[in-house]
């Protein structure tokens, strides 16, 4: 009998993974460098797609989680014409996303993990590069750390907050593009959630505003859509792209932020996560060994068309958004006139970023 696969982190992504692996009767233990529930003190807030609800869902995580619905991404960019609005109903599901806090997420799946009697090792922390005696180690913390790791840097921070609205915001979501990168505003309780990028030499100056200069700067780089009535205390992440070029090694799967960070823009980052878990578990499905060359092998292959084109999403998005350019400034606006009025281009793009490369 092959030992138990391991995974080491018991974040999200980690506890998802266990998850996956349990439900297809594959044996895993989680192991944590933190005392157990620390992840429920994660701060961010997380926009999920509805292929990421589903996925939940199967893995008995979803029930009992506060979220709010996107009924509606609505996308720009400042400066020029062209925009283009993206429905749930034209794409026959009840909603495109759910944004909920991480740390809600987090208290699931490990209430989840622990009726599912999925051991997890607590204080259990494990150096990079160590591997524990397992059939096969899944990172699930860490960033990358890699030779073949493949690194940009955007020069950008994200300025983070939440923010209470004039009016409504109606199950809206804006993801709007500036030359100084894009401002996401997402609906959260009856609040907004705010990121805003800005130049990495900008950021702390801008998070440490008081709040009427703050919120008049976002009201300038967002635009009149969303009229914006009081903010919360900021706080600044940096924003950059790593990834793995292979996630897999000998009797090793990278996942989540160990596989690769992207930027925030599009919302990916968890999305793609789960993504990876499924697929990891279909593959790890009645494998005499969990660790083999060819099963892992398998898994590569069949992530390997979703990965290039999300994280080449991703990227591209950023690097063709976020300058001032006058020719790419037209061709924006050129592409996202062309989204409005090709509504099979726009439910292209919207079921890739509900499921992925599966979605078409």
């Amino acid at each position: 009998m092959t030992e138990p696969v391991a995974i080491v982190g018991g974040g999200p992504a980690g506890m998802a993974a266990a998850l996956a692996l349990h439900r297809q009767g594959v044996a895993c233990e989680i192991l944590d460098a933190r005392p157990r529930g620390a992840a429920a003190g994660d701060k961010r807030i997380l926009a999920l797609a509805h292929g990421s609800r589903l996925t939940l869902e199967w893995l008995g995580a979803w029930d009992g989680i506060p979220h709010s619905i996107i009924h509606t991404i609505h996308v720009s960019h400042r400066g020029g014409l062209g925009r283009t609005r993206i429905e749930a109903r034209e794409e026959g599901v009840p909603a495109l996303g759910y944004v909920l806090a991480a740390g809600e997420l987090a208290t699931r799946l490990d209430a989840a993990v622990a009726a599912a009697g999925i051991p997890f090792r607590d204080n259990t922390p494990v150096a990079a590069g160590q591997q524990p005696a397992a059939s096969l180690v899944v990172w699930a913390e860490g960033t990358v750390d890699a030779a073949d790791a493949v690194l940009r840097d955007y020069g950008q921070h994200a300025v983070i907050c939440t923010a209470t609205p004039r009016q409504p915001h109606g199950g809206t979501a804006w993801e709007r593009f500036t030359p100084q990168g894009p401002v996401a505003v997402l609906p959260y309780g009856r609040e907004l959630a705010v990121v805003l990028t800005c130049r990495a030499d900008e950021s702390a100056g801008v998070a440490a505003l008081d709040d009427r200069a703050f919120l008049s700067l976002l009201q300038s780089r967002f635009g009149r859509r969303v009229a914006f009535a009081a903010a919360t205390p900021r706080h600044v992440f940096p924003l950059g792209l790593r990834y793995r070029a292979d996630p897999v090694g000998p009797r090793t799967v990278w996942i989540g932020n160990a596989a690769q960070t992207l930027h925030p823009v599009g919302g990916q980052g968890f999305n793609l996560a789960l993504r990876d878990i499924f697929e990891l578990a279909r593959c790890l499905t009645d494998a005499a060994d969990p660790g083999a060359p060819e099963v892992l092998a398998r898994y590569a292959g069949a992530r390997k068309t979703d990965r290039r084109a999300t994280i080449g999403f991703t990227d591209s998005l950023v690097r063709v958004f976020s300058n001032d350019v006058p020719l790419l400034h037209h061709a924006r606006g050129a592409g996202l006139l062309a989204l409005d009025l090709v509504p099979p281009l726009r439910s292209f793009l919207a079921r890739r970023m509900m499921f992925g490369a599966r979605g078409w």
